[in-house]
Parts: C-alpha cells; sequence; structure tokens
C-alpha cells in the first residue's frame, strides 16, 4: 500500500508501551505526529525521540499528539519511555503490518549486510484523518522543528 498526501491515512491497532491498544480513531479532532524509526535505545532513534520530547508541550499547543511506532516489543518500549521521561506514546508494529501499509518497512544496507528495516519517516495526519505532509529518509537534525513549523503553518 502506498500512502498518498490527501487520502485518508491508514489506521492501525496497536499496543503501545502504556498497555493500551490505540487506533487512528482514537485521536479524531487532533492532529497526529506519526513518526516511525528503527529502533529504541538506538543514538539517531533516541535523539529523534528527546527532540520529541523537549517540544512536546509546543506539539500540545497546536492541537497536535505524538506517536513514535517502531517494530519493538511493548516491554522495551516502556523502559525506552521511562529512561527519557518521553511524555507520549510508542506502538509495537511488531509485525511491521503497519509500517508496510505506510510504506516504510523497506530494504536496508549497512555495513554491507541487507535486511528489512524501518525507513525513519515521519506523517502528519490532520483532525480528519487525512495525510497532509510526509517525510522519508528522515535525517534527525532540525526535523523535530520542522514538523512543529508544518503544523503551525498549515493547520
Amino acid at each position: 500500500m502506498t500512502v498518498q498526501i490527501g487520502k485518508q491515512a491508514p489506521d492501525f491497532r496497536l499496543e503501545a508501551n502504556n498497555g493500551e491498544t490505540v487506533s487512528l480513531a482514537n485521536f479524531k479532532g487532533k492532529n497526529v505526529v506519526l513518526y516511525f524509526y528503527p529502533k529504541d535505545m538506538t543514538p539517531g532513534c533516541t535523539t529523534e525521540a528527546c527532540d520529541f520530547r523537549d517540544q512536546a508541550h509546543q506539539f500540545n499547543d497546536v492541537n497536535a499528539v505524538i506517536l513514535g511506532v517502531s517494530p519493538d516489543p511493548v516491554e522495551r518500549h516502556q523502559k525506552f519511555v521511562e529512561k527519557y521521561g518521553l511524555p507520549f506514546m510508542l506502538l509495537a508494529d511488531t509485525d511491521h503490518q503497519m509500517a508496510e501499509d505506510y510504506g516504510v518497512w523497506k530494504l536496508k544496507k549497512n555495513f554491507g549486510k541487507e535486511y528489512m528495516g524501518i525507513e525513519r519517516s515521519t506523517f502528519i495526519i490532520d483532525k480528519e484523518g487525512k495525510i497532509v505532509k510526509e517525510w522519508r529518509k528522515v535525517q534527525v537534525k532540525g526535523h523535530v522543528e520542522e514538523a512543529l513549523s508544518f503544523i503551525r503553518e498549515n493547520l
């Protein structure tokens, strides 16, 4: 499946770090920042999560919720949340179905090895559940500010 700007975002039902089952419908009436990242506790993913953490109140001010998604299990997500004081939910896409639905489950190459994994990506979903912006192959530095600016200027 390929997601498209202006189209309905694929719905999902995933378990969050806090044990709740979460779906996109839970956030109707709010803007959603849905960010996919490869793995808890790794340097780039920690930096990105902490950048979102540090700006969380500003996202809240623009009626936006932040949801992080990776293939890690809920137990690992909960440790990540506790270690870094993350004020948003992390969703466990352990079978990577959601990543496939959003087109971010990709062939990756690292140190000469090929494997399937998450391509760091962010989607902004508006109050009606439509995708209004996407970033793929995200570079962490400055990305959170860019996402916040987009919401402030467009939603």
